[in-house]
């Protein structure tokens, strides 16, 4: 009986020795122990432990996918801004800034006393002006080459109803009469919201079935047309010819945008504005002369025309006059001397020295940053 006990000793030993072992494994995996009672691993463990780590460490962050919305060209959507465009690398970037950002180009009509455009005049003909300080013209065309992007709008509200028809029937002219190879076109419409109603194209058809299907609509917002038709023309590039032709009985009422902000928009796409004002009400007492000055203003900064048809039957006349003027349009270009400082509006003026002529042009740009 004596012998039973010594027998089973080392078998407790060989247990508590087991159960030691355990947990002194135990307690160096813990992850709470400090670092020097951790478990020791080899260097090709740590190795690759540490390019595990640090690969989940560098791995994008998952983003939330958010359906986008339809685009700018779609028919029937209210104009936004699109995002912007992805960046070009820095030679690229270089290069363009020592090409495009430098030059300024002028577009000029150029007017006899019967409001007629004057063609085929000389570059010497002509003196720049920048803040008051001749500059020197690089580039001149008289008569520019460089295409028309256009964005028709009409007014659709109640106010502009009495003659919409008329309107509809004279767009549609103006845009199978003024559209050349190169050109594109595009139809909106405005009352209490900004609506695109056809892509720019030059598919005459679609785009004077466009016009006439603009159906009524109730508010007038001139200042957002005028803001949103600007970024509208500026997305489509450079080197093109930017122009609003507004029509509307300038009764301004909706807009969420203010006079300043249509204007510099205006100013800094280099938007040229041509309004047409129809009045369903002759006597300035019962309509919106405010809103006829502000268009005034901003047709004036930009270097276009303002129209005042007595009837509904001259808008044929007054498109005419519109296509005649974008046709004989001289284009000057120059490099500014002394250059403004960045992000800032300087003051343009062009003289013509021959004959009794007027020159038309924006009155100012803004410079790059």
């Amino acid at each position: 009986m004596r012998m039973t006990p010594q027998r089973s000793r080392p078998a407790l030993c060989l247990s508590v020795f087991a159960l030691l072992s355990c947990a002194i494994a135990f307690s160096q995996d813990n992850p709470n122990r400090p670092p020097w009672a951790q478990k020791s691993k080899s260097s090709s463990n740590t190795s690759s432990n540490a390019s595990t780590n640090s690969a989940s460490n560098t791995a994008p962050a998952p983003t939330s996918s958010t359906p986008s919305s339809s685009p700018v060209g779609a028919p029937g959507m209210i104009v936004q801004p699109t995002p912007a465009a992805p960046k070009e690398d820095a030679q690229e970037q270089r290069g363009r800034i020592k090409v495009n950002v430098n030059l300024v180009s002028v577009l000029v009509s150029v007017l006899d006393q019967n409001n007629r455009p004057a063609p085929d005049l000389p570059i010497e003909a002509f003196q720049l002006y920048e803040e008051g300080v001749q500059q020197k013209i690089e580039v001149f065309e008289s008569e520019t080459s460089q295409p028309l992007d256009l964005a028709l709008m009409i007014d659709a509200s109640l106010s502009a109803h009495k003659e919409i028809a008329f309107e509809r029937e004279a767009a549609a002219h103006f845009i199978r009469q003024v559209l050349r190879p190169g050109d594109r076109l595009s139809v909106f419409s405005f009352d209490e919201t900004v609506t695109q109603r056809a892509s720019f194209s030059d598919n005459v058809p679609v785009l004077q079935e466009a016009v006439r299907k603009i159906p009524d609509g109730a508010g007038t917002s001139i200042y957002d047309a005028v803001l949103l038709g600007s970024r509208a023309l500026e997305r489509r590039g450079e080197d093109r010819r930017r122009v609003i032709i507004l029509v509307t009985d300038a009764g301004e009422t909706t807009s969420r945008a203010d006079f300043d902000a249509a204007r510099k928009e205006a100013v800094r796409s280099n938007v040229l504005l041509y309004t047409i004002v129809v009045r369903p009400v002759k006597n300035e007492s019962g309509r919106n002369t405010a809103g006829e000055h502000a268009l005034e203003t901003m047709t004036d900064t930009t270097g276009g025309a303002m129209f005042y048809p007595d009837t509904a039957s001259e808008l044929d006349i007054i498109f005419d006059r519109i296509d005649r003027e974008l046709r004989t349009q001289y284009r000057l270009g120059y490099y500014p001397n002394p250059r403004g400082p960045a992000d800032t509006y300087r003051a343009i003026e062009v003289k013509v020295l021959s004959g009794d002529y007027h020159a038309r042009h924006r009155k100012s740009y803004l410079t790059g940053p």
